[in-house]
């Protein structure tokens, strides 16, 4: 099933090229009494289960448009936190080595030993909303990833648990701006984590870990790689990550290499 957020904030159901209004299934969604205490994480992505028998049940005489003509905003909205597992692919480990004037040396070492980072939720984006360079005087790369968005409440879990607590996946593009300050701060501009254009429930995905994405730039392909180059594997991401924080809904971003802003491309 493949899940968006479009136009004024409709809820949508996209087949065959089109994306349908099913926003008449947010009814069954709980409106909190107290929404200042209701718990971190994407209300929409909490109550998948709920969500989507509901979906369907509005499919039928529900509007539609095609999917060229809506603006999607990110299919989650609230996450409690999005993280970044750095340089995962043997070839940008060759890039930053090759450029450490750009990369600088915090690139070198294991995944573990530099750890993961945190971008803030106030860069979350959709694809329809644009991003906006706010030091156009620097190097300003794009990185394509894979976004993994948890599910459910997980902490310290294990390798052979971790798929289990996914939701589903969405094309991710992880926004940066080059220079020496921390990897965080760099990545974390308004509008520099960008999701969508929708979510695609897990299990519409068969293997995670075998997934084709390419990223092009007025035409040109500038990044192209599979899921099965990255050095730790989404599995063991997810269980790393848990050892240090308890995942509510999140989005995970996983990367492919760099340059600025073009079209995206569902893996295949």
């Amino acid at each position: 099933m493949k899940i968006a957020l479009y136009d004024d904030g409709k809820l949508g159901l996209v087949q065959d090229g089109m994306v349908h209004d099913v926003s008449a299934a947010l009814a069954v969604l709980p409106s909190p009494s107290r929404p200042w205490l209701a718990d971190h994480g994407d209300v929409l992505i909490r109550h998948l289960d709920q969500l989507r028998p509901a979906i369907l049940a509005a499919l039928p005489g529900s509007s539609a448009k095609p999917v060229a003509e809506a603006r999607f905003l990110s299919p989650v909205q609230r996450p409690s936190k999005i993280i970044g597992v750095p340089v995962n692919y043997h070839e940008h480990v060759v890039e930053a080595e090759g450029d450490v004037a750009t990369f600088s040396d915090r690139f070198r070492g294991s995944i573990e030993q530099q750890g993961f980072f945190l971008k803030a939720v106030s860069a979350l984006v959709g694809p329809g909303e644009g991003i906006a360079l706010r030091f156009p005087d620097r190097r300003n790369d794009h990185e394509m990833e894979l976004g993994v968005v948890i599910g459910r409440t997980a902490s310290n879990i294990g390798v052979d648990e971790a798929l289990s607590v996914i939701a589903g996946y969405a094309i991710a593009l992880d926004m940066v701006v080059r220079g020496p300050e921390d990897r965080s701060l760099r990545k974390s501009g308004d509008s520099f984590a960008v999701l969508g254009p929708w979510l695609v429930t897990a299990d519409d995905v068969a293997d995670p870990q075998a997934l084709d994405f390419y990223l092009q730039v007025n035409g040109e392909v500038r990044q192209a790689s599979n899921t099965s180059r990255m050095i730790m594997t989404i599995a063991e991401q997810i269980a790393y990550a848990s050892r240090f924080y308890t995942a509510k809904v999140l989005a995970r971003l996983r990367r492919a290499m760099p340059s600025v802003a073009g079209s995206l491309a569902w893996p295949t």
